[in-house]
Parts: structure tokens; sequence; C-alpha cells
């Protein structure tokens, strides 16, 4: 399983960092965009109510 994790950038942006079953990281993304594309997204409960 991947786990994700937070930083801050130089700029203080918060950043998160997915990582790979090693440790080693995968993706970085800002927090913003991150936050952003799991709301765009739906669940499985979500997509079970239409």
């Amino acid at each position: 399983m991947t786990k994700r994790t937070t930083h801050r950038s130089v700029a203080g942006k918060k950043l998160y960092a997915v990582r790979d079953e090693k440790g080693r990281f995968v993706d970085i993304q800002t927090y913003e965009r991150a936050h952003r594309a799991d709301l765009k997204r739906k669940s499985k409960a979500e997509k079970g109510k239409k």
C-alpha cells in the first residue's frame, strides 16, 4: 500500500509525498491539487447511491 506524508515547500505550501512500498518517492504534489483531485472523484459508496 502506498503511503502519503506531508511536507512543506520552500514557499510554505503544504505538499503531499506519495511513497511506494520501499519508501521511495513516487509522486510529490501540492496539498491543494491533491485535495481538489480527491474531491473530484467519487467513492464506491457515492457511486452506489444513484
